[in-house]
Parts: structure tokens; sequence; C-alpha cells
């Protein structure tokens, strides 16, 4: 039998790589491994990548095992989920890969400038309805410039037409440098080991019959950025509950 939330919160908090910092927990207490995430945890120079809404962490930890010489930290809100990869992680051993729990809102709380090399959001909510809560959003984008490399690697894997279209208009309107871009990723003739890694809810929307997009784009530090202007044609099959849509068997 599988172990319930209050059995997988206990574990996480047992973690030597886990690390809790929800709203509650960061309003008044500076996190002290900002600024030295290599010295101290990783204990090592090799770059930095972070996994934005982590979810069950698939990526983080197939990340860390393709690439030993760089280091990974999945960060979400959720726990539960995130208990899966921190587990694989801590069992398997590796030494180059962390979770962080907390809030993406306050995400630059976390790393000093110039201490993030890489951002992976991985089928991240689209949120069609408020703009400033999407993760490709100037309200984001300035958060990531506070800590991302100048010039810095930002990929975006998505199930969502809508998500991916914002990110398309996001980058054309501020002149991004775009190194990739492709609406249907497993026909694009790019798949490689690293964007062959599938997560659980990926799986479930291919078989679906859903396209897979990505992009890959870098974020200078310099410019204002600005939101783009246009309308966008919402995502049909999003019109009942996300939340619905993920909870098929997520405990199997």
């Amino acid at each position: 039998m599988g172990k319930n939330k209050l059995e997988k919160f206990a574990d996480m908090a047992s973690y030597p790589h886990v690390f809790e910092y929800p709203y509650s927990a960061v309003d008044n207490v500076p996190f002290e491994m900002k600024g030295n995430w290599h010295q101290q945890f990783f204990k090592n120079d090799n770059p930095i990548v972070l996994e934005l809404g982590c979810g069950r962490g698939e990526y983080t930890v197939g990340l860390g095992r393709m690439f030993p010489d760089k280091n990974f930290i999945g960060v979400d809100i959720k726990g539960a989920r995130m208990w899966t990869g921190a587990t694989e992680s801590l069992q398997s051993g590796m030494k180059n890969v962390a979770f962080l729990r907390t809030n993406i809102e306050i995400i630059d709380r976390f790393f000093a400038p110039g201490e993030v090399s890489e951002i992976w959001l991985t089928f991240s909510d689209p949120q069609m309805k408020k703009a400033t809560k999407r993760l490709t959003s100037t309200y984001f984008m300035e958060r990531y410039r506070k800590f991302l490399k100048d010039g810095g690697t930002i990929h975006v894997k998505t199930d969502s037409n809508f998500m991916f279209t914002y990110t398309k208009y996001m980058i054309e309107k501020n002149g991004l440098p775009v190194e990739f871009i492709t609406d249907d990723l497993y026909h694009s003739g790019l798949v490689d080991d690293i964007l062959g890694i599938r997560t659980y809810y990926e799986q479930q929307w291919l078989d679906r019959g859903l396209t897979i997009k990505y992009a890959k784009f870098r974020l200078p530090q310099c410019g204002e950025l600005q939101e783009p202007d246009v309308e966008i044609e919402l995502d049909e099959y999003r019109s009942y509950n996300r939340s619905k849509r993920s909870s098929l068997q997520t405990g199997k």
C-alpha cells in the first residue's frame, strides 16, 4: 500500500536534500542557502538548473542522471507529488539533485544574482485567465532575471496551445533569442534523450492525441520586458478543471 500524504510529508521533513519554505516560513526568515548553493550544498561549481513546477520531479531526476556535471533543483509547492522524485534521488544516492518546496511567486528569494544557469518549465498550468500567473509572463521573467545568468536558457515544454502561443508572443514582443521552437516536438526531428524524458501527465496527454510543444530561448538582462497585447484562443480541452484531469490514479 502506498504512503498517504502525512507519511510523505514526514519523509520529506527528514530528507537532507529537501528544503521546505512555503510563504508562511519565509516572510521574516532569510534563506541561508541563497548565494551559497554551490559551496554549502552541492560542494562544486557546476551550473545550477531549476525545474519550476516540477510535480513528481521526473525531469529533475532524469536530467540529474544524464548530466552528473550539472546541479538540478526541482521546485514546487505540492510536497506529496514532489516526494516521488525526492525519494528516488535519495535512494539512488544522487548528489547533484535537490528539491525546494515553495511558491514559485517568491522564487527570487532563494537564489542570488547569476546563481542559476538554466530554467525548465515543464507542463506549467497555462493560467488562461490571468497573465501575471503564467510562468512565462513579464511578472515571472523579471523574477528570473534576479538570479538567472545573463542570457541564461529557458526551456518550455507544454501540451497547452494557449501557453505555447502566449510564450511565442512574449518572445517576439521582447526580441528574446530563440534556439529552437516547435509546436509538435515528437514529429520535429529534434527529440533527443533530454526531451524524451516524459512526465507522468505528459504520457497521458500523448495518449489522448495532444501534441507536445517546446521552446528553448535565452533571457538577457538588458531591456524592459513588455507583455504582448494579443487575443489568444483558449484551450478547449481545459474547459473543465485541470485538477480533475490530474487526479487519474496519481498514486500509482
